[in-house]
């Protein structure tokens, strides 16, 4: 028998995830939670086979939960609306065995369980793609900039933090606009979430 958790923070998907795995005759889901914390908290006391987690979810992102569950010999699944290529890298790094889209069909997720419990890893084919063609055009101290940016920092807070001019904080920021192919800091800010790239 598969033992399963699983964490999604919509109720009802949660519920309609648990009915369909509860109907494979192999597998059997032992643990429900509504966040990450919690997914943590019920992988860790029920010792499953499998967890399958949504990525956006309070208290803690799947991705955080993976990243925390990664090494304890819990093969996680990452089930999301979510084909970003950021995300996908993130969750390579944690080690899951799995990626899947929440658009593919009930009956491919039952199958995918069965293959990963073989020792098999599943990941969206489109996702695959995506990573091995977009790569994040930003250096490290551009997404530093960026991360500032985010936090609401204007120039002159940002050249401070960074020990560096004003004036080179403007040229990281054009250079930045320049590479996300965006026309102003929100769209930079927008952009750089849609791919996941925020760490």
């Amino acid at each position: 028998m598969i033992r399963i958790v699983l964490a999604e923070d919509q109720r009802m998907m949660l519920g309609a995830l648990g009915l369909l795995l509860d109907l494979e005759e192999d597998m059997e889901v032992v643990g429900k939670a509504s966040n990450g914390k919690e997914a943590i908290f019920l992988a860790t006391a029920q010792k499953p086979d499998v967890c399958i987690m949504d990525i956006e979810m309070p208290e803690k992102s799947g991705l955080e939960a993976a990243e925390e569950l990664k090494g304890s010999g819990i093969k996680v699944i990452i089930l999301t609306t979510f084909a970003r290529s950021g995300y996908f890298q993130r969750a390579l790094k944690a080690g899951v065995s799995g990626y899947l889209l929440k658009d593919s069909p009930s009956e491919e997720l039952a199958g995918s369980i069965r293959r990963i419990m073989e020792g098999r890893r599943i990941y969206a084919p489109e996702l695959v793609d995506d990573v091995y063609g977009e790569e994040n055009p930003l250096t490290e101290r551009e997404k530093e900039v960026l991360g500032l940016v985010a936090d609401g920092k204007n120039t002159k807070e940002i050249a401070d933090q960074l020990s560096i001019k004003a004036g080179t904080v403007r040229n990281y920021i054009s250079a930045i606009l320049e590479k996300l192919e965006v026309t102003n800091r929100i769209e930079a800010i927008t952009r750089f979430k849609e791919k996941g790239w925020f760490k």
